[in-house]
């Protein structure tokens, strides 16, 4: 959630800063009244998430309904006034897919497409709805569409991982891919995500774990990645969870001592869990 959150809101501050890019050497042109109208209710919109992202669990439930179904009012009387300006239809459309309006949203993201056929947002949208719906060999086309049309932005790239992952029994089944380029394609996938965002801990630590998604795991390069990782950390919860991950890791390469040492080191109670788990692992493999 809090990831779809972040890519709602950098894209609506995109949309808020009008429908293109225009090049730096570009004159100025000047803003149409359905941009103006579209800036205003952005603004309203993102002021409400960003109020109840830090609310939390204190969020009036009451409030937060009310003001977005105001700001959907606002949406369908600008698309009535404009019918033929994309960004309105963007913007409409991720907000209806966040509040769980997904028939709707994905109604008004193929209009927003019809009209505009290069907004990369867009694209990666329909996937991701397509792919929450099961449909995951639908949903690869659209997101590689996005990821062409702007394979700087790591979110894609995070996507095509979990897709690829995600649906991969239907992908073997088409023989679009085998076994061997369908792991190729995914771990790609998570690393290029992971190196165009190297701040991102949610996409270093997915990059980690998907060396034990591959049919042959590359034990090696997982406990390399969780070394690396767990030197950019700095509460003690953070560095013993990324500790039972290298002990994981060690308990397949055969090295039980070394496991066990690092898991001693454990002490989080919210780790106690994990922790007997991975020990139950090293009686078992003791005894045999």
């Amino acid at each position: 959630m809090r990831i779809f959150l972040h890519a709602l809101l950098v894209a609506l501050g995109l949309l808020a800063a009008g429908p293109r890019l225009a090049a730096a050497d570009a004159p100025a042109r000047p803003v149409s009244m359905a941009e103006k109208t579209l800036k205003e209710i952005v603004a309203r919109q993102r002021a409400i998430l960003v109020r109840a992202e830090k609310e939390g669990e204190h969020l009036d439930e009451a409030w937060l309904r009310g003001e977005m179904q105001a700001v959907i009012n606002s949406y369908d009387i600008l698309i009535q006034k404009a019918p033929d300006f994309a960004p309105a239809y963007v913007a409409y459309g991720m907000l209806l897919g966040q509040v769980g309006m997904v028939r709707e949203a994905v109604g008004i993201l193929l209009k927003a497409n019809k009209l505009d056929g290069e907004i990369p947002v867009v694209k990666n949208e329909l996937a991701r709805f397509l792919a929450e719906d099961g449909k995951m060999i639908d949903a690869l086309p659209w997101l590689m569409a996005a990821i062409d049309l702007a394979p700087g932005e790591p979110l894609y790239h995070y996507h095509l991982g979990k897709l690829l992952t995600e649906g991969r029994d239907e992908f073997l089944k088409t023989g679009q891919f085998n076994r061997a380029s369908l792991d190729r394609a995914m771990l790609h996938a998570f690393a290029r995500a992971a190196e165009l965002a190297p701040a991102n801990f949610a996409y270093a630590y997915r990059h980690a774990e998907a060396y034990y998604d591959l049919e042959a795991p590359q034990w090696d390069e997982a406990l390399a990645r969780w070394k690396t990782l767990d030197a950019t950390v700095e509460t003690p919860l953070e560095h013993q969870t990324l500790r039972l991950h290298q002990a994981n890791v060690l308990l397949k390469q055969g090295k039980a001592a070394e496991a066990r040492a690092l898991a001693d080191t454990v002490t989080e109670l919210a780790l106690v869990k994990q922790k007997q788990t991975l020990l139950d692992s090293l009686a078992q493999a003791g005894a045999k």
